[in-house]
């Protein structure tokens, strides 16, 4: 398994990866997370063109004929992926995505410690995300990832209107929170 950065040729790709990421929120009574569209390819394309798009690769089966990899690229295929964007002088993790068939191997910690060393490198403080509070591979996973919950009043203002873009989207059904990571 390597990380890198995505390619435009996998974007498609990535929205099938959240797309069956999704679908285990069914089955803890979140059948509208599970049925949520992906992000659009305009909105992956953004970030994947500002270099803050990267996935999990493993490699091809070349036996395989519904495999997703890329001809041009047949050694390595997208199982997993992350997108981030500057906040308030942060990193901001909007979607990592780790397909079920290869959740559960360390794929996602690993994609958000390689946000991380970016994030070391550049001069960049601290990673944050929003999440659910109680689903167990959101909040409690984030948790054992370095991440600590932020409370009301040490919320930035970019992270506040995430928040508000995340109740018009009606994600506050379900009890959410803000998390931070200092790297």
């Amino acid at each position: 398994m390597r990380i890198r950065a995505a390619r435009t040729g996998e974007l498609p790709v990535l929205q099938d990866i959240e797309r069956a990421a999704g679908r285990c929120f069914r089955d803890i009574g979140m059948a509208e997370i599970a049925d949520d569209d992906p992000l659009p390819l305009g909105e992956l394309a953004r970030y994947q063109r500002a270099g803050l798009a990267w996935v999990a690769a493993a490699a091809a089966d070349p036996t395989d004929p519904t495999d997703p990899a890329d001809p041009a690229h047949p050694t390595d295929r997208p199982v997993a992926y992350l997108i981030a964007e500057p906040v308030d002088g942060n990193l901001h993790v909007e979607q990592v995505s780790v397909h079920p068939d290869f959740a559960r191997r360390g794929i996602g910690r690993s994609l958000l410690d390689h946000l991380a060393r970016r994030a070391a490198a550049d001069g960049v403080p601290a990673l944050t995300l929003t999440t659910f509070a109680y689903v167990p591979w959101n909040a409690p996973y984030y948790a054992r990832c370095g991440f600590r919950r932020l409370d009301e009043s040490a919320l930035t203002p970019g992270l506040y209107a995430i928040r508000e873009r995340e109740a018009a989207h009606r994600l506050d059904r379900w009890p959410r929170v803000c998390m931070r990571r200092d790297v």
